[in-house]
């Protein structure tokens, strides 16, 4: 994710540690011209790394941007829908695909971040395979099981309004 903070060293305290200087508080986020991000998108993205080369292979955007900053009179007429959500994608990688949720904003809390969509990506091309509306936000990662012969994904989401709730999603039969 690419969300902008300002942090600063602070003198410590003995009783916080015998370093002379610790991380502090800062200015919190940039300002915000307009209140969109200073920096440009996708805010959000999930990035596909060779991990014998480093190569970084394919990256998408992990959603649209934000309903906070697509309702902005400053975004209007602009196309934000590969613009990224700024909360970490909740990741499951398989031998051949990658589940994930946009992001709940858990790291940094952003009222923001996230959304209620569960998306199955190709793992070598980044293409789209499934997208699917939750119930909640993502509030955790996926996680996997066989049961009975079928293989199941399940998902932690969670609605302000109605709470958490486990959802689960069986795979077609011979994934």
């Amino acid at each position: 994710m690419t969300d902008p903070w300002v942090l600063a060293m602070a003198p410590a305290t003995p009783d916080r540690s015998d370093m002379s200087y610790i991380g502090g508080r800062g200015a919190g986020r940039p300002e915000r011209p307009l209140g969109l991000p200073l920096v440009r998108p996708p805010w959000g993205r999930i990035t596909a790394i060779d991990m014998n080369t480093g190569e970084h292979v394919w990256m998408k955007a992990n959603g649209p941007a934000p309903d906070a900053y697509r309702s902005l009179p400053a975004a209007k007429g602009l196309d934000l829908s590969e613009a990224g959500n700024p909360a970490i994608a909740m990741l499951l990688v398989t031998k051949t695909l990658l589940f994930t949720g946009e992001g709940a904003g858990l790291v940094n809390g952003a009222s923001n971040g996230g959304g209620p969509t569960f998306r199955v990506f190709d793992k070598k091309t980044g293409k789209i395979l499934h997208e699917m509306k939750m119930p909640g936000l993502t509030s955790g990662s996926p996680m996997t099981y066989f049961w009975r012969g079928k293989q199941y994904i399940v998902l932690a989401t969670t609605n302000r309004t109605e709470g958490a709730e486990l959802v689960a999603l069986a795979l077609p039969n011979g994934n």
